[in-house]
């Protein structure tokens, strides 16, 4: 059912190699022009941001046209791909509003919530697992419930500075308690479980692995698509709850805000722990494939999440021949 390989390589498979979506200064301008002029003007500029992408962001293109033809089950065109890459831009144009506390802008409907306080409510700490499936910055919605739960996001901040940036300017406190991913492993660990002590939320994506992290290749749309260990690997050295969360933008001002239950606690003897993963990633990946068909525009992994460039070019390598 599955294989453990590292991720990404020098082809489409590597996300590390794509410019940050939209650049400092898109993000900057946008956020400026959001907090001087309102939502429904920055809305109007959505469009011929999404032009920008559609002409000039091929690798993108191609990316979302692939995927697209996966989850819908035909041929993707390019209003498809227009509709996806503006439906990515309004989750963005939202963020500045969602961070900043502007709850009242949005319709958010929230379903599941009371498999997640059922484990707050223990006092324990809990992982809440997401996914580059929609908008993570639903999550605000917790702050208006359970206003005394301190959340902790864990983000790589050097490959998202202008998000970091957006972060500080907008809610410094949420930018304070970020864990850094690019630590080394040891140290998110130690961060994650005193995080976890203090009876926290930890949100971490776990659908996307940096190039060389270990991944488990597992069903998903149709196809095996490789997933991070390291997420699972955390989740039963701590044997804390794990919940998945889904923020599903549904257009305009409404957005769906899902929490399932997933495991009390992923304990596991040390040395089953590798046998016991990919049925723990190929659980997640069918409950993303779920939500992704059900909301296909929503998927903002823009690049070759199969890695179907990776597997051409490496069958279509010819062969080093020895050194002399």
């Amino acid at each position: 059912m599955s294989v453990t390989h590292p991720v990404g390589g020098e082809h489409g498979g590597d996300w590390t190699r794509r410019p940050e979506g939209g650049g400092r200064f898109a993000i900057w301008l946008i956020q400026v022009i959001a907090r001087r002029l309102g939502r429904a003007p920055a809305r109007a500029l959505l469009y011929p941001i999404t032009l920008y992408f559609l002409i000039m962001r091929g690798p993108e293109r191609r990316a979302s046209r692939a995927y697209l033809g996966r989850v819908l089950g035909r041929p993707a065109g390019l209003l498809d791909v227009a509709r996806h890459i503006h439906t990515f831009a309004s989750t963005i144009l939202d963020r500045v509003f969602l961070l900043g506390g502007r709850m009242d802008s949005f319709d958010i409907r929230t379903h599941g919530l009371d498999a997640l306080h059922e484990v707050l409510d223990r006092g324990r700490g809990v992982l809440l697992f997401g996914s580059h499936l929609g908008s993570f910055d639903g999550l605000r919605a917790l702050a208006t419930q359970r206003p005394n739960v301190p959340v902790r996001v864990v983000l790589d901040k050097q490959h998202n500075p202008a998000i970091t940036q957006l972060l500080d300017a907008l809610n410094p406190t949420l930018a304070r308690n970020i864990i850094d991913a690019a630590q080394d492993g040891p140290s998110i660990v130690l961060a994650i479980q005193q995080a976890a002590s203090e009876g926290a939320i930890v949100a971490i994506l776990a659908d996307r692995a940096r190039p060389g992290e270990p991944t488990v290749s597992v069903p998903f749309i149709d196809a095996p698509a490789p997933f991070p260990t390291a997420p699972w690997l955390i989740a039963a050295v701590l044997e804390l709850p794990v919940v998945l969360a889904f923020g599903l933008y549904r257009g305009g001002r409404h957005y769906d805000l899902v929490f399932e239950a997933f495991s009390e606690g992923l304990a596991a003897p040390r040395r089953q722990r590798a046998e016991a993963m990919p049925a723990w990633i190929a659980r997640y990946a069918l409950r993303l494939e779920h939500h992704a068909r059900q909301a296909p525009y929503n998927w903002f992994n823009f690049y070759d999440f199969w890695q179907v460039d990776d597997a051409k070019s490496a069958s279509n390598a010819r062969p080093v021949p020895p050194a002399r």
